[in-house]
């Protein structure tokens, strides 16, 4: 009786020192208190699902149609002769540089925000100042200036 009591304590001591049953049964009626062998560390073999994504260094290439209407605003300027192709090429870098140098920009051939803005592409605010967080419909629905009166 004795022997099954001094088991069944082991296995519940051995339980909470994170010890499997088949481990802590192993060691049969030891007199021991603690179990010979030592927890392993758990460790996960299966493949992660995670995907990262290279994120690519530079300015990217706005599509075809958006590069048509920056040729055409350039055109209507006098810094760009010929017909809208829809392609960032050499003649459209330099009518890009023509134009920021005749209007006081960074003459880097490169589309900005105030560049788009003197074109009259881009947002009147943009490249202004530092963006601002987005208001979310439900702060302006409890806003006690933004809420109208109630009627009496």
């Amino acid at each position: 009786m004795r022997k099954a009591t001094h088991l069944v304590l082991m296995l519940l001591f051995a339980a909470g020192m994170g010890v499997s049953w088949a481990a802590a049964a192993g060691q049969g009626t030891s007199s021991s208190n603690s179990p010979s062998r030592k927890p392993r560390p758990r460790t996960h073999h299966a493949k992660s699902t995670k995907k990262t994504t290279r994120r690519e260094r530079g300015q990217k290439v706005p599509a075809p149609e958006r590069i048509s209407e920056i040729q055409t605003a350039l055109a209507k300027d006098g810094s760009f002769s010929g017909k809208p192709s829809g392609k960032w090429d050499a003649p459209t870098v330099e009518a890009m540089k023509r134009f920021q140098v005749a209007h006081g920009l960074n003459a880097s051939g490169k589309l900005d925000a105030k560049t788009l803005q003197k074109l009259g592409l881009g947002s009147q605010t943009a490249g202004l100042a530092a963006p601002m967080p987005p208001v979310s419909s439900s702060s302006l629905a409890t806003s006690p200036s933004l809420t109208p009166p109630r009627q009496p």
